[in-house]
């Protein structure tokens, strides 16, 4: 079995460094928590979907917006991140979100690269605009040296790969350090964890390059918190609402809003009714309202949609183009300044992604806690309140206050991590992918999973779910998932923690299915040929759903919080 480097002990430990990983650190830092861990599975200063940047940060500011709250939530709960979400958390963010937006700027990111408090994009004409435009550009490097300010310690290329718990509490984790070519182990006692390993990518075939995985709208970051919350038995909820999002067709590319433009049909009519000519205020709201416009436009052969930009002013173009470096679109304007591509004078074909889990995951209340005593969640991976920067950043502060706090009430474990059945169990089977010495690769068995959930899991509007459809899908995901453990081999390190990362990507997509299984109804991306109609009874519900200990899975209703 491979070794294991090191064993420490934690107050709080944070499971990802992107952008509510680092906001718990500091949060529970100053909430006295002495011995704060943030594991990384990349470098915290370069991790995440906000790696490179971001420029829409959602909150309430009450100098902009006025004394009334509830116009901007209701303009949030209707934007791309609204979509399912508990309304008491989502109100109580914008309430509190503007207190993280001055404590940024206080660090020093650039809140107000214009001046002054500009709200812009992912809005209605003449509504509420919740989303505050920044320049996220140096976001990662502030958030990463104000950890270190706080005495934060960060162990980067650590993935985490298991949980433990002990009388029904989380008692620690397991990790790969992934520093060296040759893996070990490293096991660290804590009372409490906050997962923040951001959205999930490589579930379904890539809707733009089939088979190549990682061409992605965000960081390639893989099911980690969500299947580490299912396996502990922590609640899951909107697992089977699927998400896709949309952006420039073949490079995958998040930042929709940040372009300013008109999406119109070859013949140039516009392709929604909101705006007629490009509006850096409000943007093209149409692919958030109408959420499959351009996969529909491709069926339907009145596609495809184009984004024209090329009413703008030369002083928008440019205040555009600084936008997508703030959003951390680099690539792409490289990629287009050396084709000569020019949104002044070309238009940019636009499309639908593949499903993701965004807004998918652990049921949290207002402090990130999940059903799980001492399991925190905070950011993409929440599934009721927490995706987006904002969200992120917010429910990884309260998070963070929560855990400490909690940390200091609770004796320390006993027992040998080492020795807990969990993370034995864990350890012999990646230490067994290393030890043959013939076998499959990881991506054969990624790749695999992608076809069966692109083929019995898949959404809509033109591809459906039923009951025999999910249950066959349930029986080859099994036989996969015993050839994976059979069959897969793993040379080094990097290749190690792709295959844990596989082994994520099952749990996710059983949890979708189950979770397909019992919602009994069609509604939205979600159809169901066996039950086509949706359901009012559940308009104001939420599904959970729940791995026993002893594997049984559980189901069950709840209102949503209002």
């Amino acid at each position: 079995m491979l070794s294991i480097s090191r064993t420490l002990e934690a107050d709080v430990v944070i499971v990802g460094g992107g952008i509510g990983g680092p906001m718990a650190a500091i949060a529970a830092s100053e909430a006295g928590a002495k011995r704060v861990l943030v594991l990384e599975k990349c470098h915290v200063r370069r991790s995440g979907s906000g790696a490179t940047g971001n420029d829409h940060f959602s909150c309430y500011c009450p100098e902009v917006h006025g004394s009334d709250v509830e116009p901007v939530l209701n303009a949030l709960m209707n934007s791309l991140v609204g979509q399912a979400k508990d309304v008491d958390l989502m109100r109580l963010h914008l309430l509190e979100s503007f207190d993280i937006v001055k404590k940024w700027e206080e660090w020093g990111i650039n809140m107000r690269p214009l001046g002054h408090w500009n709200f812009e994009g992912h809005a209605l004409p003449g509504k509420p605009r919740a989303f505050l435009k920044f320049d996220g550009r140096k976001q990662k490097a502030v958030l990463a040296e104000q950890m270190k300010k706080h005495g934060v310690t960060v162990l980067n290329h650590h993935p985490v790969v298991e949980l433990a718990k002990e009388n029904g509490r989380v008692c620690g984790v397991l990790a790969i350090d992934a520093t060296k070519t040759e893996p070990s182990f490293v096991l660290v006692k804590t009372p409490c964890v906050i997962l923040s390993t951001g959205l999930t990518h490589r579930l379904y075939v890539n809707g733009s390059t089939p088979n190549y995985l990682f061409n992605t709208a965000h960081c390639p970051n893989n099911a980690g918190g969500q299947a580490l919350g299912w396996r502990i038995g922590a609640s899951m909820v909107n697992m089977e609402i699927p998400y896709t999002h949309a952006g420039t067709k073949y490079i995958q590319r998040a930042g929709k809003a940040t372009w300013i433009g008109v999406y119109r049909y070859p013949d140039g009519r516009p392709l929604g009714p909101f705006v007629t000519k490009p509006d850096p205020e409000y943007g093209d709201v149409t692919s958030d309202i109408w959420n499959s416009a351009f996969i529909d436009v491709m069926q339907n052969g009145r596609g495809p949609a184009y984004l024209d930009c090329s009413e703008n002013t030369p002083e928008t173009l440019a205040y555009m183009r600084k936008a997508m470096f703030d959003e951390g679109l680099s690539a792409l304007i490289a990629y287009m300044d050396d084709k000569g591509i020019d949104p002044a004078k070309h238009a940019v074909e636009f499309t639908r992604f593949e499903p993701i889990l965004h807004g998918r995951g652990l049921d949290v209340d207002k402090d990130g806690l999940t059903s799980v005593p001492g399991l925190y969640a905070a950011g993409d991976m929440v599934g009721n309140a927490g995706c987006g920067l904002g969200l992120a950043a917010w429910m990884g502060w309260r998070a963070g206050r929560a855990a400490a706090a909690s940390a200091a009430l609770v004796p320390e474990a006993a027992g040998n991590l080492a020795d807990h059945p969990v993370i034995r169990a864990k350890m012999e089977l990646l230490s067994s992918f290393m030890e043959r010495t013939e076998g499959a690769s990881w991506q054969e068995a990624n790749i695999a999973l992608t076809q069966i959930m692109s083929d019995y899991a898949n959404v809509g509007p033109y591809k459906v779910r039923s009951e025999s459809l999910l249950n066959t899908g349930l029986t080859y995901l099994a036989q996969l998932r015993e050839e994976t453990k059979n069959n897969l081999k793993t040379s080094c390190s990097h290749t190690l923690m792709r295959a844990a990362e596989v082994l994520d990507l099952f749990d996710c997509a059983e949890c979708i299915m189950r979770s397909a299984l019992e919602r009994k109804e069609t509604r939205g991306s979600h159809k169901r040929s066996d039950f086509t109609f949706t359901n009012p009874l559940l308009a104001e519900k939420m599904l959970d759903i729940t791995r026993k200990d002893d594997g049984t899975i559980v189901t069950s209703w709840r209102n949503t919080r209002v």
